[in-house]
């Protein structure tokens, strides 16, 4: 680690390191979850034959490349022992597959995006389906948020635009009022890792599975999605920017394959 870290506690950077340090920890641990997964949910036996079969006609090909006929089928056979390989651990990945997209969308929520810092300003924008409503559009800040700008209204994007700032850590309210409606969405000032929803929308299942942990907005209501410009976090590791589901994917990879010949798993 120190060959790619360097950590000062005493330092204003130990804070910074709290997600990578996070997102390492998660990645070794679900490699380690997924290598044992796979050996108690696939033929292990089957598995090991199948790679056998594939390395004896790998080295055939070597061995006979001045024999056509033999080549030849020698890739037929390999072609279809990666095929066969292929079903055995179609299982093992299948079930793996919904858990870990689940995890990843929960902890997309903390390391998907950064917080908010104290005197950090940002852009609430409401996107509000009908033009009248739009114009009636009034934010309702507590007392710790204000706002820098008068509202800008983009009427091709049917959006209300404006600029608030706060100077305390805190998780707040912000509240939108327009032709007879209420709509709240949730602000969240920190220096520490903490659960992000960047948009809240009306509808919008699937969108709000994958971006949003807020409940849906009321359907009768005009305000169609409620969003804060969120800054995207960047973990810096060996040298590079990493988006932390690039690097959630790389690190539980190689400590998959260091467990599975660890432990002697058939993969």
């Amino acid at each position: 680690m120190t060959a790619f870290v360097t950590i000062n506690l005493a330092s204003s950077d130990w804070p910074s390191l709290i997600p990578l340090l996070l997102v390492l920890a998660i990645s070794i641990v679900i490699g380690l979850l997924m290598v044992v997964v796979f050996r108690y949910t696939s033929d292990q036996k089957a598995i090991g034959r199948a790679k056998d079969r594939l390395k004896a006609n790998l080295l055939a090909v070597r061995l006979f490349q001045d024999q056509l006929p033999v080549v030849m089928r020698a890739y037929a056979r390999i072609l279809r022992g990666t095929g066969s390989y292929l079903r055995l651990a179609f299982t093992p990945f299948l079930i793996a597959i919904l858990p870990i997209t689940c995890l990843i969308v929960q902890l997309d929520r903390y390391f998907g995006w950064m917080p908010l810092s104290p005197a950090q300003t940002f852009l609430l924008e409401a996107r509000i389906e009908d033009a009248e409503a739009a114009n009636q559009a009034e934010l309702q800040l507590p007392p710790e948020l204000s706002s820098t700008a008068p509202a800008v209204h983009i009427p091709k994007d049917k959006e209300v635009v404006w600029r608030v700032v706060g100077q305390r850590e805190g998780k707040y309210d912000l509240h939108i009022a327009t032709a007879g409606h209420t709509v709240t969405k949730q602000v969240v000032i920190s220096t520490g890792v903490a659960r992000i929803s960047p948009v809240r929308w009306r509808g919008n299942f699937w969108e709000r599975m994958f971006t949003s942990g807020e409940p849906a907005l009321e359907e009768n209501s005009p305000v169609e999605a409620i969003a804060v410009t969120y800054p995207p976090r960047v973990i810096n590791f060996a040298w590079m920017e990493w988006n932390w589901i690039v690097l959630f994917f790389v690190v539980s990879l190689i400590a998959g394959f260091i467990f599975k010949s660890a432990l002697g798993i058939q993969v």
